[in-house]
């Protein structure tokens, strides 16, 4: 992961090539930010603006109850015919 803080443009501008990635860990089931963040190799301030981008848009779905740090389950939302 890279230490460099980017522009946050830059990080919603990526928004698009990594809704693949993080759909792709979130098919064996729902994972917290953080977790995301690990599975696809970047740091979590970055992760939280594209799931929420995700979510805005009906990408992804926070599960209602966090778990015991506090942290929300995200999961993939399946979509008609996809």
């Amino acid at each position: 992961m890279s230490s460099v803080n980017r522009d946050v443009r830059e990080i919603i501008r990526d928004e698009h090539l990594m809704r693949r990635r993080i759909l792709a860990a979130l098919e064996a089931g729902p994972l917290t930010i953080p977790e995301i963040a690990d599975a696809v190799g970047r740091p979590t301030h970055e992760v939280m603006f594209w799931v929420m981008g995700m979510r805005k848009y009906g990408h992804v779905t926070e599960i209602k109850e966090a778990d015991d740090d506090g942290f929300y389950l995200y999961q993939a939302v399946k979509k008609e015919g996809a």
